[in-house]
């Protein structure tokens, strides 16, 4: 078995798991355990909470003790009996703190799974640049055959969703241990505590371009796990009026248009980046979100809303792709390069960490407060949600001032 498929296998699964449960754990929360908007929103907050700190924690453990291999393998042993765990919890305060240490453990694998496919590849003789790609759009792939998996068995709406990624969580924590060593690198005994959990990259907040592009971050990345939460809720609620409609009968394969939209776009970047730059394409990004959360606003699974709901699938491609992708390789060419990975997890910790815990607290509020005796008026919710996009991509446009550099911009898509 070659290692470039071996890989490969760990990608597939890594983000299989987790499209076991990200999309259609809301549906489940609130319709089958009758959970409020804002509890679903705190339980989704906790993926938020746990990237403020556990990826540094593990990352550090990998660095210092031991094979980044085993801490990957051993994360997801753990996460499989939590989620097996998680599927037989029916009450709100008991799922927080099991959902809670599920994020724990999760969050810090994403970027494991790069460290190990990065060491692994590199000691064999691989271009990372070249073949890490390739390899790591069958996370995506693998992400949305979960959701396919989920909808086409009908565990939408129920905790087998929880038990089927932890059999996977199972598979891939075995199979990590099979995988070649990558065997710590120690760093200097010299280093600060701020050094060692990778927080030097804070000292660009002195800087007022990007201060003001860390603040912005955090404000998109409120909007970017929102239809991730409430997506699903949105689409079950039609079944009243629509039971043998698309939407409510498979809503899973319908949001995966979203993650097959995010692949297609993904391939657009470098040609927007060279052709109009960070801000401009960030800008994109922003209003990409205006127009997601109003095309939901004015979809439903009939005729022309059923357009409009596959039109918002489509833009979210542009909406989460252009500022995670662009953002970063802002960060990468504005940050001195011996802070440039803290500068990268600084950015992490903006949108993943503080982001999406505003995002997951804020939106099940805005979810209860147009929520009257058992009824959610979506529209008014969507609509909100776009306003608050809409706003943010109006001050971005005003503060954040850069100017666009192609020469810069070619050295890095290329």
């Amino acid at each position: 078995m070659g290692i470039k498929f071996r890989v490969t296998v760990m990608n597939f699964f890594q983000f299989f798991a987790w499209g076991a449960w990200l999309i259609s754990l809301g549906g489940y929360m609130i319709g089958n355990l009758h959970f409020t908007g804002g509890q679903v929103g705190s339980i989704y907050a906790t993926m938020g909470i746990a990237a403020l700190f556990m990826p540094a924690l593990l990352g550090i453990v990998a660095d210092r003790w031991v094979n980044a291999e085993r801490v990957l393998g051993l994360s997801h042993l753990i996460l499989s009996g939590l989620l097996v765990w998680a599927a037989q919890v029916k009450d709100f305060d008991s799922l927080y703190w099991v959902m809670l240490f599920v994020s724990m453990f999760y969050m810090p694998t994403i970027a494991l799974n790069n460290s190990v496919s990065y060491s692994i590849l590199e000691r064999k003789g691989f271009d990372i640049v070249k073949d890490f790609p390739p390899i790591r759009v069958w996370g995506t792939v693998g992400f949305i055959l979960a959701m396919w998996i989920i909808d086409f068995m009908h565990w939408t709406l129920s905790p087998m969703q929880l038990y089927f990624s932890a059999a996977s969580s199972l598979f891939l924590g075995l199979y990590s241990f099979t995988l070649p060593a990558c065997p710590p690198e120690y760093k200097s005994k010299g280093n600060s505590l701020i050094t060692v959990l990778g927080l030097d990259a804070f000292v660009l907040f002195k800087q007022r371009k990007m201060a003001i592009f860390f603040i912005f971050s955090m404000l998109l990345g409120a909007a970017l796990q929102i239809t991730n939460t409430f997506g699903e809720p949105f689409l079950h609620d039609f079944a009243a009026k629509f039971p043998d409609s698309f939407a409510v009968k498979h809503p899973s394969i319908l949001m995966s248009v979203s993650q097959i939209s995010e692949t297609l776009f993904i391939l657009t970047i470098p040609f927007f980046l060279r052709r109009f730059g960070i801000k401009k394409v960030m800008l994109m990004s922003m209003f990409a979100w205006v127009f997601r959360f109003g095309l939901f606003g004015i979809g439903s699974p009939d005729g022309i809303g059923f357009v409009y709901l596959i039109l918002s699938m489509i833009i979210y491609g542009m909406a989460f792709d252009f500022f995670n992708i662009s953002g970063s390789l802002f960060v990468e060419i504005e940050s001195d390069p011996k802070i440039r990975a803290s500068a990268q997890g600084l950015f992490m910790i903006m949108t993943n960490g503080l982001g999406a815990f505003l995002g997951g607290m804020g939106s099940g509020y805005v979810v209860d407060y147009f929520t009257k005796n058992g009824l959610r008026d979506w529209p008014d919710i969507w609509f909100t949600f776009a306003v608050y996009a809409l706003i943010i991509g109006v001050l971005f446009m005003i503060f954040f001032k850069y100017k666009h550099n192609p020469d810069a911009m070619k050295k890095i898509t290329h």
